[in-house]
Formats: structure tokens, C-alpha cells, sequence
């Protein structure tokens, strides 16, 4: 944790920033382990103070180290904060543009006079995008996790079970293999249902010659998991095969293209070139996948426009899908590792068409 805190001094410090609220619980918690669901992060560049209620002061100095200090807040919890800002010496605040509300910020700005507020885009983000070995590992296990819940559907899925009984087994699998919870909504699309990319779970029941969608993950000491796969439950018809081996294709061009320092809007360039050739690029419509860690989805995206570099450390999905209205869809997901010279798929499922 204080070599996270040190990384953003240096963030700070480039950018002329005495210190930074930090107000997301996600960001937080990257940066000191506090897990909490109240707690505003004041980082200056000599020191971190923790201001929460009295509900998290004991979980907050067990989970955090001593190089961040916890200080309670009472009923005039904003008067505190400021006062500490300003004895702090703070005279240029930084703040996540996305995480403060305009409402605070006006309650702040009274209270901080003369102190500057300056928008960040994403500060703590940034540093989150690279990942160690240790949440490495984490998604790792997670990924883990998925997979076996994948092998365990397999002997549930029938004619005549419902989607929402598919995504109640998938979550409690995971739960009681370890899992803290699911890390999305899950998605099991069967049927003509298969054409939303998005069709989360339903009432509707699972009949012979459907194809079936399922993206799920979970979460796992903090860090996500997310895969897809499609299956045929009985015969695949012809045109489903070809669908299915297209969208199999598709994936591995993007696998095989994705490396340290290409550009993550090339990947997703690759996929839809090959898209084009068949014909197919009308029928997806999405991007080709996104990074994975503390959140299900984080930078950097493998869509079009997105100009950020694969560096070593960062965690990404790939999931190409083909959707076709009134037919249904395929989509195959994994989660992909960048080394420092390669790459690292960490899912282990099978990507062949399986029929049940």
C-alpha cells in the first residue's frame, strides 16, 4: 500500500497538486485495503489520513497499515474535513472528477476558501491499470473459480430450466467454492434470446436446440473474474456451427494479435477486419473487450479509439460475439495476462462448441 500511495505523491507532484480527496470506495481501498463503504482518502504529499464514522473506525485501523491514519468523523462530518485540509497547509486540492458530486463540491469550495479545487480525470485509475504479481494471482484464482463453475453448469443445464436457475447455480458454485460474490449481473441468454449481447437473465426455459450464452464472473478477495461461452443444448444446426467456428476464429485472431506494445485499438481492428472478410462485421457491435480487476470493467478498452498501450501488467478480456435478430448469438470470452515479451490466457475452458 505505501508503494501505491508513493506512486500517486509522484502523480501529484508532477502535476503541481498539494493533495488529493479520494472519494471512490474502490480507489480507496487500492490504496490503503480499507474495504469499508464510508471513507473520504486525503493523500497530501508527506502523509494519508482515513476519515470515516464510528461503524468502520475498528475495521479500518485492522485492515489498513500504520502509514495511513484513521480519524473519526461525527454529524459535521464536512466541517472536519475541511478543517484538516486547511491545517494540512493544502492550497491546490485535487478531487476525482467523476466521484464528486456537484453538490459537495460547492459545500467544499464555500468551506475551503481560498484552498483551489482541481478536477482529476482518474488519478488513482491510472495506477490501477497496471497490475502486481499479487493481483495477478488474485484474478488469477478468480478466473480459476469461473472456470470451474463452467464445468459444473455443464452437468445442470437441461431442457426446460429456466435462465435464472442457470445464473442462481453459477453464483452459488462460486460462492461456496469461495467466491465473496458476483462481480455482474450475469448474463444467459438462450434461444433467439442469444441475439442481445446484454440479455441478463430471465424466466424464459432452456429448449433442446437452443444456444446458449452465459457471461459470468465473480469476485475473489477484492478481484474479478469474467468469461463467457456458448453451448448447443442437443444438435447444432448448420447455420449455428458456422456461427459459432466464426466467432471461435474471431477469438483467436485477437489472442494471437494482442502482445506488449501494440496499441489496444489495433486489437480490436484485427477482429473486425477479419469480421469484414466473412461478411459478419454488421453482427457485432460492441468492443472487443476491456481491462479486469478491482471492477469488472476498467481501462484500458480494446474498442476503436481507445490509443492506449499494452503494457506489461495490465489484465484485459476479449470477447467477440456475433448477433443475429430473430436467430440468437454466440459469444466466447477469456481474460488475458500481459507479460513483459508476451502474453498469459489465464481462462482454461475449452473453446470447441459444446453440446449437451
Amino acid at each position: 500500500m505505501k508503494r501505491r500511495i508513493q506512486r500517486l505523491r509522484h502523480l501529484l507532484t508532477a502535476q503541481n497538486i498539494d493533495a488529493l480527496l479520494v472519494l471512490n470506495r474502490i480507489n480507496y481501498t487500492y490504496l490503503t485495503g480499507f474495504t469499508g463503504t464510508r471513507g473520504y482518502l486525503l493523500v497530501t504529499l508527506d502523509d494519508s489520513t482515513l476519515f470515516t464514522d464510528f461503524r468502520y473506525t475498528e475495521q479500518a485501523a485492522s485492515e489498513m497499515d500504520e502509514s495511513t491514519v484513521v480519524r473519526e468523523l461525527g454529524l459535521d462530518w464536512l466541517d472536519i474535513l475541511a478543517a484538516a485540509i486547511k491545517e494540512k497547509g493544502v492550497e491546490t486540492l485535487g478531487f476525482e472528477k467523476e466521484h464528486l458530486t456537484y453538490a459537495m463540491y460547492q459545500s467544499l469550495a464555500e468551506k475551503l476558501t481560498p484552498v483551489k479545487l482541481v478536477p482529476l480525470d482518474n488519478p488513482v485509475g491510472s495506477l490501477r491499470v497496471i497490475k502486481d504479481e499479487r493481483e495477478i494471482a488474485l484474478i488469477r484464482e478468480a478466473v480459476a473459480l469461473a472456470d470451474r463453475a463452467f464445468s459444473y453448469i455443464l452437468s445442470v443445464i437441461r431442457p426446460g430450466i429456466r435462465e435464472n436457475d442457470i445464473a442462481l447455480e453459477l453464483e452459488y458454485f462460486m460462492r461456496r467454492e469461495g467466491a465473496s460474490g458476483k462481480s455482474f449481473d450475469f448474463i444467459v441468454a438462450s434461444g433467439t434470446r442469444g441475439a442481445m449481447p446484454h440479455g441478463v437473465a430471465s424466466d424464459k426455459i432452456v429448449e433442446t436446440g437452443d444456444l446458449i450464452t452465459m457471461d459470468f464472473g465473480c469476485i475473489f478477495q477484492g478481484y474479478c473474474s469474467d468469461m463467457t461461452r456458448t453451448v448447443c443444448l442437443g444438435k447444432p444446426s448448420a447455420d449455428q456451427e458456422e456461427l459459432y467456428s466464426l466467432v471461435a476464429e474471431a477469438l483467436k485472431v485477437g489472442t494471437a494479435y494482442l502482445k506488449p506494445g501494440v496499441i489496444a485499438q489495433e486489437v480490436d481492428r484485427e477482429v473486425r477486419n477479419y469480421l469484414a472478410a466473412k461478411n459478419k462485421l454488421q453482427y457485432f457491435g460492441h468492443g472487443l473487450g476491456h481491462g479486469l480487476g478491482l471492477e469488472v470493467h476498467e481501462p484500458p478498452r480494446l474498442a476503436p479509439g481507445s490509443g492506449e498501450e499494452l503494457l506489461r501488467g495490465m489484465v484485459v478480456t476479449v470477447e467477440p460475439g456475433l448477433y443475429i435478430k430473430g436467430f440468437g448469438g454466440v459469444r466466447i470470452e477469456d481474460v488475458v495476462v500481459c507479460h513483459e515479451h508476451d502474453i498469459e490466457i489465464l481462462t482454461q475452458s475449452g473453446r470447441e462448441l459444446i453440446t449437451l
